[in-house]
């Protein structure tokens, strides 16, 4: 069986392209740069460029699925014009991956798998979101992940069932946040950011790709939650690290002022969050490697 990626050389797509690798699947990979091609048996690149709307059709040769990962990054300040380019990277993309698909015409792609994130779900202390949750998207972020669903949704009317995974804070050791939270604490300078109480639906990032997995060979319809079944607030997962590497914690919390002032609208990032339920993946039949946050960071920090 052979599995289209966007986004595999990113940090996710890496766990997730190793994954597959290691299940016998052939991989396909969509790449802006052409010096990133490969091809061997089991790995072929392929290029395309969503901003021109451009794409290489030879990528759906035999490919049966489709998980959809491209999008720029959202950890930059967020100017006016890199707004508009995280929301066109990821509408882009679909878009460009479904007029590929109607260019073909005859095609074998049975199931296509998006990303999403929980940052649909607003900024709450107290609500416990399932994907149940009604929202009407408010500020950046919901709108973005609204629009961004919306492209995927476009795929089942052309006869392609869709699911979407509402991704939390990703913990890996090779990239994405906690890299960036833990330094400090490294340095012996952590401290939990705004209030601290705000929540973080976390996964270890073994875990997100497995639940690809698992969603790809299932074929779950639908939205389902890609967080881990223990979120944590802020101040609990400072502590957490700082416990493993064994580092103190004096300092007083970060205002929030003081990251909007240095980091923007994009502090909002750190200073915001959801307590995001996992149960529906989980009455599906995943099951979790990592369920607690030590147990993750501990993995992670000490390997």
């Amino acid at each position: 069986m052979k599995i289209l990626i966007t986004g595999a050389t990113g940090l996710v797509g890496k766990e997730l392209v190793a994954q597959l690798r290691a299940k016998g699947y052939g991989v396909h990979y969509l790449t802006t740069s052409k010096n990133k091609i490969q091809h061997s048996e089991d790995y072929r690149g392929f290029f395309w460029d969503p901003s021109n709307k451009e794409i290489d059709t030879a990528c759906f040769e035999g490919v049966q699925g489709i998980i959809n990962l491209a999008g720029a990054t959202i950890a930059r300040r967020w100017t006016s014009s890199y707004k508009k380019e995280i929301q066109q990277s990821r509408t882009g993309s679909l878009a460009t991956l479904k007029r590929g698909l109607k260019a073909v015409g005859d095609h074998q792609v049975a199931y296509l798998l998006s990303a999403s994130a929980t940052g649909i779900y607003p900024d709450s202390l107290t609500e416990f979101y399932t994907e149940q949750t009604q929202t009407t998207p408010t500020g950046f972020l919901a709108e973005t992940v609204a629009l961004w669903e919306a492209a995927a949704r476009e795929f089942t009317p052309m006869g392609i069932p869709t699911g979407i995974l509402r991704i939390g804070l990703v913990l890996s050791a090779n990239g994405g946040a906690l890299p960036e939270i833990a330094k400090p604490v490294r340095l012996g300078v952590g401290a939990p950011l705004g209030s601290g109480r705000q929540w973080q639906s976390w996964i270890h990032i073994e875990d997100l790709a497995r639940m690809m997995v698992f969603a790809l060979e299932e074929r779950l319809e639908g939205v389902y939650n890609a967080v881990g079944p223990n979120p944590v607030t802020n101040k609990k997962l400072t502590q957490e690290i700082a416990r493993i590497l064994q580092k103190p914690l004096w300092l007083p919390n970060i205002p929030s002022w003081a990251l909007s002032t240095i980091l923007g609208e994009m502090s909002q990032l750190l200073t915001a969050g959801q307590r995001v339920s996992s149960e529906k993946i989980a009455m599906e039949g995943f099951a979790f490697t990592y369920t607690n946050v030590h147990q993750a960071l501990e993995e992670i920090l000490t390997a």
